[in-house]
């Protein structure tokens, strides 16, 4: 389970990557020339910029979790929650192996 499920997040990894770099040019920060483009493909342009921020933003978290999830796979205690050492079930790894908290402490920690 543990070498499989490290191959699933380097993969994940590999993949969040080449999407980050294929979409690079998309938070630039927009042109607001207003002989060129009018006022509501501006603000649509505005949209898309800060769509774009927030999507690169929810990567970089999630290639974060990956990176501390590699790290518990490394030190052995990949499928433990980081907050009580209880393990965690096998259903919700599945669902996100990233996930560092089982159920119990994760919705204590959403309340």
């Amino acid at each position: 389970m543990i070498k499989n499920a490290r191959k699933r997040l380097i993969s994940r990894k590999q993949e969040l990557l080449a999407i980050m770099e294929a979409s690079e040019t998309d938070g630039k920060p927009v042109e607001l020339d207003q002989s060129r483009v009018g006022r509501l493909s501006r603000m649509d342009a505005l949209q898309g910029q800060a769509m774009a921020q927030e999507t690169e933003r929810r990567r970089k978290n999630e290639l974060s979790r990956i990176a501390t999830a590699l790290e518990r796979v490394e030190s052995g205690d990949f499928g433990f929650c980081v907050s009580c050492d209880e393990e965690i079930s096998s259903k919700r790894l599945e669902i996100d192996l990233s996930t560092a908290l089982c159920i119990g402490c994760a919705s204590a920690a959403a309340t």
